[in-house]
């Protein structure tokens, strides 16, 4: 038993069990005698108590966080500040943590779970940035989940703190690394748009099944954070709709500026996509430039040969300023420091050599590159001049279409490797977005048409504001933005009842389900059953069930019966005459139709039987003739597996040589005429033998095998 279990604290806290154990402090359960409820008890380790910076800011954040009161927050009801122990009094959660509701789901979470959870999570953080507390190490270990789905965020700035000078790289550290900002890697400044960041990797998790960035140890992790784009949600999970897959990438952008600005932004376009899960957002994303191999180049030569194991240790850059500088964490980035140094001595001196070439270079007339590519005059290497650019927008020239020149061409001469200013047509232009709440949805869109956005309707139902008449945008009136970007206009709408009943489509054809749950608006998908029994194409289930009222726009999914193969292939052995020894030609026809494959040229003295492979289903009649006259008769059956009947017929031998092609009547002959074939004496072969035919012939008098 730990030294705390059975203990009470400040006569008022019974310490019953621990039931956890994080990086920093130990969590018991414990039962609080004066208030009468169960509580949680978070206590910290003992030898983080003796670093009183650690104490100071340990208390500051406490204090802060018990301001918190929000139904997705766990609860903070007391703390406490002793010479030998600090801890903090919190609401008893019985539950589990998100991470261990996705292991047990073996990482397959439905979507619509997933943006359940990520909607609590922002509004936790919303209410807490409200408060000025950012969180800081938002993953799934700090989530915690009941059993009715309601989500409970814990940890609130307490897990950012480093701790001693040598920190190991524990499973708590290592699971943090997963789900940190660029800038909370790098050790620069952080604020709620770090959260949202760790909530998009969150949110990416589940809807992948996987981590965007996995790699052997917690440095690489980091880098790669820095550095590398995650693999695109779709090409991991085809199922996760585009809408939001979006939301996604963009709360996980690098760069803060591109993210969602805060939590309320982000659950805005969750509201939509909720809505409207076809929705498409359409938003633009900043990628890895190759600054970033540059940097990984300069990270590795500054490492040399050291351990890895070593930097793992010392993934230090989450400890205060004084553990930073000394760890080889402080190294590393005083190595890429120094190599950035090099580089500016060495573009120093070559900036130096220039301009001394510069001053004894000709002067020349300024070319004219008005209504010129961009790319071609600067990368063309035609030009020996210094290039920079500026950016505009006009809709009607081409994209990197120079608009403006500074010098103009033809004013004055100026030297060989001097600068040009080119203003250039790009949609990186930079515009802010119109003020249009409370107009009209025609005039909205005609202001966003003058700033060149491109603007889109969604109608959303506002009791507050009047039919056909703009609520708000999203970007916010007066964002900054570039042009060509996307803005979504939310129009005020009737409020309607959009709730449809399912109809009963089991018995239908697939064509009819599907036409009958698509004029009720449902989106429909469906799987073969190829075991059941039941006409091919014949739906056999549906989920949900008929009488459910849904959404319009829901998924229906369907069962359908892919029909069981009821062909089978047989071989037919057919006798021939015994004393026939010239060719004569064997037709074989199936239902009428003549088989190609088997009519041909035989010689019956050389070849005593005559195999014909059959495949087919049900009954099927099948004649042979011999040179026309006709010679046997089979039914057969292919579900039973046997010939039902069969007639024999005397061989009678034709005067005409054996041919494929039958031969044209005398147009001299009496038209009237008609000739009936000759078939032998066969009904006294029909009629004395049918005992025979119905025994013999039916068991193996022609053989039968599949």
């Amino acid at each position: 038993m730990d030294k705390y279990s059975g203990k009470k604290l400040d006569g008022r806290y019974e310490i019953h069990e621990l039931i956890g154990t994080g990086g920093m402090a130990m969590v018991y359960r414990a039962y609080d005698t004066i208030d009468d409820r169960t509580v949680a008890i978070k206590i910290l380790k003992d030898e983080f108590s003796a670093n009183d910076e650690f104490i100071r800011r340990f208390k500051n954040e406490s204090k802060a966080i018990a301001v918190l009161n929000h139904p997705n927050i766990v609860k903070v009801y007391d703390v406490s500040f002793g010479d030998v122990i600090q801890y903090i009094v919190m609401e008893y959660i019985d539950g589990i943590t998100l991470k261990e509701y996705m292991e047990l789901q073996e990482n397959n979470i439905s979507w619509k779970e997933a943006v359940l959870f990520t909607t609590q999570i922002l509004q936790a953080l919303e209410h807490a940035h409200s408060k000025g507390i950012v969180h800081r190490d938002i993953k799934p270990q700090n989530i915690m989940l009941l059993q009715d789905g309601t989500i409970k965020v814990t940890d609130f700035g307490i897990a950012r703190f480093s701790s001693v000078e040598t920190r190991t790289m524990t499973d708590k550290a290592i699971g943090s690394v997963h789900y940190i900002a660029p800038e909370q890697a790098k050790g620069e400044l952080t604020d709620g748009k770090t959260d949202i960041y760790s909530v998009g990797v969150m949110l990416y998790e589940m809807l992948a099944g996987k981590l965007p960035f996995e790699a052997d140890n917690a440095v690489s992790v980091a880098i790669m954070q820095l550095q590398e784009a995650p693999k695109p949600i779709k090409e991991v999970n085809p199922e996760v709709p585009d809408g939001l897959a979006e939301i996604t990438l963009k709360a996980m952008q690098k760069e803060p500026s591109l993210r969602y600005q805060s939590a309320r932004e982000m659950l805005d376009d969750i509201e939509l996509f909720k809505q409207n899960p076809s929705i498409v957002f359409e938003y633009k994303y900043m990628t890895p430039d190759d600054t970033s191999l540059k940097i990984r180049e300069t990270f590795e030569e500054s490492r040399g040969s050291a351990d890895d194991d070593a930097y793992s240790d010392e993934y230090g850059k989450y400890a205060n300023d004084a553990e930073k500088a000394k760890s080889p964490a402080g190294s590393i980035v005083a190595g890429i420091i120094s190599a950035f140094v090099l580089v500016a001595i060495v573009c120093c001196i070559l900036g130096a050599f220039r301009a001394c070439q510069s001053q004894n270079a000709p002067s020349v007339d300024i070319p004219n590159f008005v209504g010129m590519n961009s790319d071609d005059v600067i990368n063309g290497g035609r030009y020996n001049f210094k290039f920079e650019t500026v950016n505009s927008f006009d809709p009607n020239q081409a994209i990197g279409t120079i608009l403006k020149q500074s010098p103009e061409a033809g004013s004055k001469q100026i030297k060989e490797g001097s600068s040009i200013t080119l203003t250039v047509n790009s949609t990186s232009t930079v515009v802010s977005v119109p003020y249009v709440n409370g107009f009209s949805a025609e005039n909205a869109l005609a202001k966003m048409n003058d700033k060149n956005l491109k603007a889109t309707i969604v109608y959303v139902e506002d009791e507050e504001t009047s039919v056909d008449m703009v609520v708000d945008t999203s970007p916010k009136a007066g964002s900054k933005v570039e042009v060509d970007s996307p803005v979504k206009i939310f129009v005020s709408r009737e409020r309607v009842d959009t709730d449809v009943e399912v109809p009963n489509v089991t018995g239908q054809s697939l064509e009819e389900a599907m036409a009958s749950l698509e004029a009720l608006g449902f989106t429909v998908d469906y799987d073969y059953n190829e075991e059941v029994d039941k006409p091919k194409d014949s739906v056999l289930a549906q989920s949900p069930g008929y009488g459910v009222k849904m959404k319009s726009g829901e998924k229906i999914k369907l069962i359908v019966a892919k029909g069981l193969d009821k062909t089978r292939t047989c071989e037919l052995y057919v006798d021939l005459p015994e004393d026939v020894e010239k060719e004569v030609f064997l037709r074989v026809t199936v239902d009428g139709v003549v088989n190609d494959e088997y009519s041909q040229t035989v010689i019956p003295a050389y070849n005593s039987t005559y195999t014909i492979k059959l495949t087919g289903e049900g009954e099927v009649y099948v004649q042979i003739t011999l040179d026309d006259n006709l010679y046997r008769e089979y039914t057969i059956d292919f579900n039973e597996g046997k010939i039902v009947n069969s007639q024999k017929y005397d061989y009678v031998e034709s005067t005409q040589p054996a041919t494929e092609d039958t031969t044209e009547p005398d147009d001299s002959s009496d038209p009237d005429a008609t000739e009936e074939p000759d078939y032998g004496d066969s009904s006294s072969e029909e009629t004395s033998s049918d005992e025979d035919s119905s025994s013999e012939d039916s068991d193996y008098d022609y053989g039968w095998l599949w």
